[in-house]
């Protein structure tokens, strides 16, 4: 898993990721794990580790623009309009620069093939642009795209800091049977997909190319006294603890430590 290390340690990318969505309403919380975890198929290898964000790593990596991008989209975060056919989708995650810490006011500018796999050349269906908030997230809403012809399902992104290079790249939804003949996918821009009613439900975090000051480290905090969490337990996805009363369930394999107790750090606990 790649928000985990060779120690079983989660990364300081999950741990600032968790203590941001603690404070944020849905959608930037409605995955419950890191954004760049992936759902993989029964029969569907593991695919290559996606850059974590931690000091020296790559940044997220580029893709062809393709044919169908347009400058001067309108600035909304919903793409939906009028008699949208298609299931719903919300993509949410989050900006970091090299150093892990949260970028606000960074331009995301989307596009996308409508349910038939058509984009809108005329005008502007499926397009738009946001900037991330003062917590560096960003929440889109949308529809799952159609299949456009000799490639896998996909979602096209520009995304640029203030005074900053423009990445240009595209994000994929796991288990498409496109996925394993499309020459230009690529298994680090996966993004984590739910089903929710209905609708599906995405993440995914962008690491741009900005050098950064690391910043303060999360402050530990005194687990209460009670329950069954224990700091220095490594712990699996599904495992089930109390801590301080409630009971909780893990959601992805790591090593306790101080300062991660279950209501801290919801990308890796979830109330039971």
């Amino acid at each position: 898993m790649e928000n985990e290390t060779s120690t079983g340690h989660v990364t300081r990318k999950t741990v600032l990721r968790a203590a941001l969505a603690a404070g944020m309403a849905a959608p930037a919380v409605l995955m419950g794990v890191p954004a760049l975890a992936r759902t993989l198929t029964v029969g569907e290898a593991a695919p290559a580790l996606t850059p974590e964000c931690d000091d020296g790593d790559d940044p997220t990596p580029p893709q062809t623009e393709g044919p169908y991008f347009k400058p001067r989209s309108p600035q909304r975060t919903s793409l939906l309009e009028a008699g949208t056919v298609g299931v719903r989708l919300t993509v949410s995650g989050y900006v970091f620069g090299l150093a892990c810490r949260p970028m606000a006011g960074v331009l995301l500018d989307f596009w996308q093939a409508d349910v038939n796999g058509a984009y809108d050349n005329t005008g502007f269906r499926f397009r738009g642009h946001q900037f991330t908030d003062s917590r560096g997230a960003f929440a889109l809403t949308t529809i799952v795209p159609g299949l456009y012809p000799g490639r896998t399902r996909h979602i096209h992104v520009k995304v640029q800091a203030p005074g900053r290079p423009v990445l240009t790249t595209q994000l994929y939804f796991p288990g498409e049977p496109r996925n394993n003949t499309d020459s230009i996918f690529d298994p680090r821009l996966l993004m984590a997909v739910r089903d929710a009613g209905g609708a599906r439900e995405a993440a995914f975090d962008f690491v741009l190319n900005v050098p950064q000051d690391p910043g303060p480290s999360p402050t530990p905090t005194t687990p209460p006294p009670g329950g069954s969490w224990t700091a220095g337990t490594a712990y699996r996805a599904g495992d089930r603890v109390t801590y301080g009363g409630p009971g909780y369930v893990c959601l992805q394999a790591h090593t306790a430590q101080a300062g991660w107790e279950p209501p801290n750090v919801p990308a890796l606990w979830r109330l039971s």
